[in-house]
This record gives C-alpha cells, structure tokens and sequence, in this order.
C-alpha cells in the first residue's frame, strides 16, 4: 500500500508531501481522491507515479530554476508478496514490511533510482512497481481499441504470462534455427563454386610462403642496397679521417702527456684516460672498416626484393587493403581453411539442424496448442466475468465477447506470443449485434469497461494499490452512481487513488484531497490540501455546478456524503 509520496520540483509542483492514511495506520484498503479543476495539476501525481515506475522522463519536466526533480514513495509490503521480497533479496535489498523507491532526473544527466537509499537499476524499481500498483488512465481507453492489446488482457487475467514468455524464448531460439539452416542452405547451393574459390585462395596464400613482418624486413634491406653506394662513399671518407688524422694525433698527444707525468702526476692521469679513448677509437676504426667491407651492392638481390614487396603489396590489397598486415592475410588464410573443413562437414551439420528444427516445431506446435485452449477457456471466464461487472454498472443486457480469428494452425502462422488473434466484442443494447470496442463512440461505454476489466485484474494480480486516472469521463447520471459505488466496492480489498471530476464518486472517499493551482512570488504551483468534512462540502457543490452553487445543490451534496458512507464493501 502506498502510504507516503513526495514530490520536488516537478512541473508546476515545488514541494509536496502526501500521506495517505486511508481507514487506519494498518488498513491495507482504502479510497482516496484527488479533485481540482481542469489544469491545477492533478495529472502531475500520475505523471510522478509513472516516472518512478520507469516511463521515459524528460529534463523540460523539472521546474523552472531546479537543478533536478525527484519523486519518492513509501509502501508497505503486504505478507503475501513473497516474489518480489525475493526478487529485492537476491540483489541485495533487505526489504521486510516496508520500502521506499526513488528516482531523481537531473538536467544535466540521466535518471537515478534509489531502493531504501541504495542505488538500484531501472529495470529493479520497474519490476517492483509493476507489483505494487496498476493504473487505469484514459489512455488505456485507446489502447482497449486496439485489438492486438486484447490477448495480453486474456493472458493477464489468465495469468498466462510466464507460459507466453517461455513460449517466446522457444520461439526466438526456433527463429534463430531457421535463419542457420537457411544460411547453410544457400551456402549448400554455393559450395562447389565457393570450395574452389577459397581453395584457390588459401593456394595463393600458402603458396607465397609469407611469413608476419616479413615486408618490413624487406623495405629495410631495400632501403640499404639503394643506398650501397652513399653509404660506401660516405663510410670511407669517416674512416680515413679516424685512421689518417684522428688516431695519429692522438697517438702523438698520448706520448707528449706521458713525457709531462715525469714532471707532474696530474698530466698522467689525463694521458691514461687519453689511452684508453685511443684504444676505443681504433676499436671503432676496426668496426667501420668491417662495416665498409659488409656494405651489399648486389643489383640482383635488389630487384628480387622488389619483385617480392611487389607480390606481397598485391596480396595485402586483394585480401584486405593496402594497410592490411601480412600477419592479417595469414588470418585470413587460417579462416579460409577453417571455412573450407565447415564445407567439407556441411552435410552432418545440415542433418543436426534438420533433426534440432523438428524437435523444436514439435514442441513449438504442442506449446503453442496448450496456450491456444487454455486462452480460450480463460476468454469464456472473462466473457461472463466482464458481464457481471457490467451488469453492476447500468449495463444489466449487455454483451461481451472475446472473439479468436481463425486461423490455420500450423508453424506459418505463429508469432512470438503464438497463432491466437482475438478481439473483444461488444453491444451494450439487446437486439444490437456484437461490434469490435473500436467501433463503439461512447467514451462512457470504454470507460465502464475498463473499469470492470481493472476490477477483474486487480483481484487476480494482488497489487495493492489501483490508480484511476479520470476513468469516469463521459459518465453521467445513474452509470455515474454505478462507478462510484464499483470502485467503493474495490476498494474494500485494495487501496484505490482516483483522480476525478464526478461529485458521486469523490463523496465515497475515506480522504479527499483538493488539487489547487496558485501564484505564489509570481510563480504558478500546484498544491494538494487533505479536506475535512466540512471544507468536502464546497468542493463537491463545485464539482457538481460549477459557480451556479445554490441551497438545492447543498442539500445535494450533504446527500451524497451521507449515501457514500453507507456504501457497501462486499
């Protein structure tokens, strides 16, 4: 049950604080309202419930001047929600009696969820409120006229969801199959040609015994055969001036230092580092000439190595590009040949998968029955179920069918959720036939049906809490009084928020909260006010004629209070 909601900087609203405390501390139902006039913001209170359960939120939602906006629930968990205490368990949530969810939208970054103060995914807090509360707005009144809606209302009421997913993994995994065994047929068709085309590929390859890096050593050795005949020049004159000049002379400084250390020690020290210098310098003259004597002037080699970058440039570009790599052709090889041992198995590979299609369309075809009858037994409970909510809400010859197309039974026909295709039919006159919903222009005649579908619902999936949006628009007069008293009559097992503009239906609320539109330091916000007894009397008299209030629309009014609190529970 939803005890507390807050609510900062969303829309039109600042701050707000709304607790509800229904018909006690511990009553787990209740019925409280929200009335106002058309534009003071009651929606926003639906809008802040969806965004805690995961609709997409948009920063143009937070109040002019905040940084972020933030919507924060408190619900106690009622014993019998074993699931989702397990589910909040097993991701690190000890949740026992009660929790508290929150989502922040920042301006400059995304969503945040909260779970008892703890970060928590999306899809957790999704999850979670998908089990805590359901809303009834007028936008499901569209979607109710949209047949391919209708099957997922039979699998809600049938609570048919979990064979339907597990039927849909069946299915994806069954596509997945098929798209294999069509892949490896049309590479059947094609496998000669393609054998022989990557034989002659992978022979070019192996053929051409490349090897990783191979074309940079190339370039290298290209590069100095090119060059032979600066480097020769070039090395010589070094070499001469080391030998000829260099080394003489130093030859001749070391001898001059070593007469001077008879007369000082510290010119011997500088001609024992001068010494070993001379050694090094005709170490490195000894290596130059080495070097000189190695230098490859070979114009043959030159252009065998020129022949071969050329081959190797033309096998990077044919299997993948000028910067390709070798090391990448030699992949390719190797994927090549792999390829050519799959052709090589295709014929195994094709029976396998024949043989895993055909156990998989049994199963698909034996499932996809089982979920077919028992949809069909569950649209017989909601055909007579429908009919007496309707007949509890001025629609005492009403009729209501949930009709299946016909269809052939056989794999073409299946989707993810299996071959059913249904559409509720429906006449509110005797002597009228059945019509699809779409076909109906009453917004009234939706908006009773809808509600009997919702009460229908909310006693089989136990959320606690049921939202109505404005459920009542086109409703008037006797059908008016039968809503109100349906969903008085829900509210006995659950707690029921609704948002609405019918004085019959606010007059049967345990709270009444008054949704007001003010200017407040030049700025428009929206507040909610808990109204007591004696302030719901003018609030209802507004409800019921606007600003023509007059001593009969009281007596009215001080009515229907009276009539609301001897409303029945069963």
């Amino acid at each position: 049950m939803l005890r507390e909601l807050k609510i900062d900087n969303l829309a039109l609203i600042e701050s707000l604080h709304l607790v509800f405390r229904g018909q006690g501390p511990n009553s787990t139902s209740s019925l409280a309202v929200l009335t106002g006039e058309t534009g003071a913001g009651k929606s926003i209170i639906l809008q802040a419930l969806n965004l805690l359960s995961g609709c997409k939120a948009s920063n143009t939602w937070i109040r002019t001047g905040a940084d972020f906006a933030s919507v924060e629930a408190f619900f106690e968990i009622h014993p019998d929600k074993k699931t989702v205490k397990k589910e909040l368990l097993d991701k690190g949530f000890d949740v026992k009696h009660s929790l508290i969810l929150k989502r922040i939208i920042s301006r400059h970054g995304r969503s945040r969820y909260f779970i008892n103060n703890s970060m928590a995914t999306a899809a957790l807090v999704e999850y979670v409120c998908e089990n805590l509360f359901s809303v009834a707005s007028q936008h499901e009144h569209q979607m109710l006229l949209n047949p391919r809606i209708h099957l997922d209302f039979i699998d809600s009421v049938g609570e048919l969801w979990p064979r339907r997913e597990e039927f849909g993994e069946l299915f994806s995994q069954w596509t997945d199959l098929r798209a294999q065994h069509k892949k490896l047929l049309q590479q059947e068709q094609d496998r000669e040609q393609r054998r022989e085309f990557l034989t002659f590929q992978l022979k070019e390859i192996q053929d051409s015994s490349i090897t990783a890096g191979e074309d940079e050593e190339l370039a290298a050795e290209k590069k100095i055969l090119k060059s032979s005949d600066t480097l020769m020049e070039m090395g010589r004159m070094s070499y001469d001036i080391l030998s000829d000049t260099v080394v003489s002379n130093l030859v001749q400084v070391r001898k001059n230092l070593e007469k001077m250390a008879h007369y000082d020690h510290a010119a011997g020290e500088i001609a024992d580092r001068i010494t070993g210098n001379t050694y090094e310098l005709d170490d490195l003259t000894l290596q130059l000439q080495q070097y000189l004597n190695n230098i490859p002037s070979d114009p043959v080699r030159l252009e065998e190595i020129e022949v071969r970058i050329d081959q190797l440039q033309k096998l990077k570009r044919k299997y993948g590009g000028p910067q390709m790599s070798l090391a990448e052709v030699i992949r390719y090889a190797d994927q090549a040949e792999q390829e050519l041992a799959d052709l090589q198995t295709m014929d195994q590979r094709l029976a396998d998968i024949r043989g895993k299609l055909a156990t998989f369309e049994k199963e698909l075809i034996e499932q996809a029955d089982l979920l077919s009858g028992t949809r069909e037994k569950t649209a017989v409970q909601l055909e007579k179920a429908i009919c007496q909510e309707l007949s509890t809400l001025s629609f005492t010859t009403a009729e209501f069918k949930a009709e299946f197309e016909p269809v052939e039974k056989s794999l073409l026909e299946l989707t993810q959720s299996g071959w059913d295709r249904v559409e509720f039919m429906f006449s509110a006159n005797p002597g009228e036939p059945l019509k699809p919903l779409a076909k109906i222009a009453s917004g009234g005649e939706l908006s009773r049906l809808l509600l009997g579908l919702k009460c229908i619902l909310a006693r089989r999936d136990q959320v606690g809490t049921v939202i109505f949006d404005e459920v009542d628009a086109g409703i008037g007069g006797q059908a008016a009084e039968d809503i109100a008293l349906k969903i008085k009559q829900l509210s006995g097992h659950h707690q029921v928020l609704c948002i609405t503009h019918l004085p019959q239906i606010a007059a049967k609320a345990d709270e009444h909260f008054r949704v007001d539109k003010t200017l407040k330091n030049k700025r428009t916000r929206t507040e909610i006010i808990l109204l007591d007894e004696e302030s719901r009397i003018p609030e209802l008299a507004r409800m019921l004629a606007g600003d023509s209030v007059n001593e009969e629309t009281m007596a009215f009014v001080k009515g229907l209070l009276k009539k609301g609190k001897k409303s029945s529970f069963k």
